[in-house]
């Protein structure tokens, strides 16, 4: 693997600064640029390890705090393992916060993220891969349809409610996408039942979008994330490999 250099960074946005992580090859080369999206806990230890992997395999990787409207990273004082079913204020907390990002706002902040990359010399010219974690797969999709000359590859992983009866819902974006698209679904979630994922799926096949969705046998809601009750090493290591493959598709 190669060696990495992580740092922190701050990203103009249309209505303040969004703190953020920024991780490359050491050599300092710019590499095909991959937005990450975090899961509802925010950037924390486990998705900047998370973004130095994908780094070692060749990427410069951004990894924006999305909830920068309601403060810097760390938002919460989370344990170094996060059990909200010990912990039920966790989600009390992170509810509101959640709540308050409206697909509006994401798509405007994915405007910011999409140019400080162009802008970057860590960052090779050309579209950008996304890839998203638990409400951070729903950001991936609303970011490839507000910006498909952008994004030339988008992923998610144990993602919910990409299927909603809302006018904003996710999956309606599907027309406007022009990126490969790659899904992960836990197979113990109840925020995205089989009709949802049947229904999802319909509506990629019906916009004419690239696409595989796969469901995870036995993975839980959170699966990749390491530092949750919810971690499943099989099923984490089988996302590596999908977004992995991706990416190699992609640049």
């Amino acid at each position: 693997m190669t060696d990495v250099q992580g740092t922190a960074v701050d990203i103009p946005t249309e209505d303040g600064v969004a703190d953020a992580y920024l991780v490359h090859p050491a050599d300092g080369r710019p590499r095909p640029a991959v937005l990450l999206y975090q899961d509802a806990y925010g950037l924390r230890p486990q998705l900047r390890s998370m973004a130095d992997r994908l780094a070692a395999a060749g990427y410069t990787v951004l990894v924006p705090n999305v909830f920068y409207r309601s403060g810097r990273a760390p938002l919460l004082d989370l344990p170094e393992f996060i059990d909200p079913g010990g912990d039920p204020t966790i989600w009390e907390r992170l509810g509101p916060v959640m709540s308050a990002l409206t697909p509006d706002l994401v798509r405007r902040d994915a405007g910011a993220y999409l140019r400080w990359l162009a802008d970057s010399p860590r960052a090779a010219a050309g579209p950008v891969a996304l890839t998203g974690y638990c409400m951070g797969a729903r950001l991936v999709l609303w970011t490839a349809a507000a910006y498909p000359d952008r994004v030339a590859a988008g992923a998610g992983f144990h993602g919910g409610r990409l299927v909603t009866d809302e006018s904003d819902s996710p999956h309606l974006g599907a027309p406007r996408v022009t990126a490969e698209l790659y899904f992960g679904h836990a197979d113990e979630d109840p925020s995205l039942t089989p009709e949802d994922i049947a229904r999802f799926e319909a509506a990629l096949t019906d916009a004419g979008v690239r696409h595989t969705c796969e469901v995870y046998p036995g993975a839980k809601h959170g699966y990749t994330q390491a530092d949750t009750p919810a971690y499943d090493r099989a099923a984490d290591e089988r996302h590596w490999g999908a977004l992995l493959a991706l990416l190699e598709r992609t640049f």
